[in-house]
């Protein structure tokens, strides 16, 4: 069976170790293997190249993705769908394994429902895909946030300062409630829960009230402002229709020495989250979720997607992978909130 591979959103690490991972175990399975430049782009564009042992020979420890990426939806452009499905047919590829979010694999479901052969493996940094306990990528996110917090502190200290640190997360506060934790922070702010600026004001004010003269935000990119009051998105979409964020961090910091009359910065870590080498256990993840998308291939059991349950790897079909986000849950918050101000 000749199979392609695509890699599709943004990118993440850990993402060559699955693509290094299907190629290996495919291989002993007697599949060949495509790969499929730049996502979905690459199946409308008809580009692509062989994939084999030796090309994802020492990649493993490399972040990005040798596939390229792209937010391309097929189904927002004219005739895209019948265009993936002659390139499919043209080249012989009789199966499809998409590395991908909720949006690259929203886009393999549909696929799959149109009678293509797809797998999907799960990838988001910000740990948002249901179906899944956790996605890779997701572990280093929250190494590299959590290194800039303990950094952040002592900074901040040093100049009787607040520091807000933005950190990824459109939906859901994952990486913002995990790297808060581990590094201490004194306010945690996700998408989850609307931002009440007055009780902000007052976490920072208790603990300068305790002579602890700094602290440290940290809140998700896509939290927001309680009741809409403020306007910190850029409104343009990309093709999945979702907003391009950026912006709460400097709204935040205004508002917070407005209210406070200390000193306040932000630090937007952005793109340093997902670019560089994965940790060992987003290396180990991917491996893990590469073999089983092999597997899965050989088993002929598509419309699934490789996912972790507790500590085991098992097989959850595209359409409830994508039903739903993963959100934070709200007693892990709770945790995490008893050591605000």
């Amino acid at each position: 069976m000749k199979v392609a591979i695509l890699t599709g959103g943004g990118d993440c690490p850990g993402l060559n170790a699955v693509i290094r991972a299907v190629v290996r175990r495919g291989e002993q399975h007697g599949l060949e293997f495509t790969g499929v430049r730049d996502g979905w782009r690459g199946l409308l564009a008809n580009d692509h190249f062989r994939l084999t042992r030796d090309a994802v020979s020492g990649i493993l420890h490399l972040g990005g993705t040798i596939l390229g990426t792209s937010r391309t939806n097929p189904f927002k452009s004219e005739g895209g769908p019948e265009r993936v499905l002659e390139t499919l047919e043209r080249n012989h590829l009789q199966a499809v394994v998409a590395i991908g979010g909720e949006d690259t694999l929203g886009v393999a479901k549909k696929f799959f429902d149109m009678g293509v052969k797809v797998v999907g493996c799960p990838k988001t940094i910000d740990n948002d895909l249901s179906g899944t306990d956790y996605t890779f990528g997701f572990d280093t996110a929250v190494t590299i946030a959590t290194e800039a917090i303990d950094r952040l502190h002592t900074t901040a200290e040093a100049h009787s300062r607040v520091i807000v640190c933005e950190v990824m997360g459109r939906h859901a506060g994952h990486i913002a409630l995990h790297s808060g934790m581990a590094g201490g922070a004194d306010v945690i702010l996700i998408p989850e829960r609307p931002i009440d600026l007055d009780e902000v004001a007052a976490h920072v004010l208790a603990r300068q009230a305790r002579g602890r003269r700094f602290s440290i935000v940290v809140v998700a990119e896509g939290a927001q402002i309680q009741r809409g009051k403020d306007e910190v998105q850029d409104r343009e979409l990309d093709q999945f229709g979702h907003v391009r964020l950026g912006g709460i961090a400097n709204v935040l910091a205004a508002e917070i020495e407005k209210r406070t009359g200390i000193e306040t910065r932000t630090t937007v870590l952005g793109h340093i989250q997902r670019g560089g080498s994965p940790t060992a256990r987003d290396r180990v993840l991917g491996t893990r979720y590469g073999v089983f998308a092999a597997d899965l291939v050989r088993d002929r059991r598509f419309g699934q997607m490789a996912a972790l349950r507790g500590d085991a790897i098992v097989g959850v079909s595209l359409e409830e992978a994508t039903r739903d986000l993963h959100l934070v849950d709200p007693a892990l918050y709770d945790v995490a909130a008893v050591f605000f101000g």
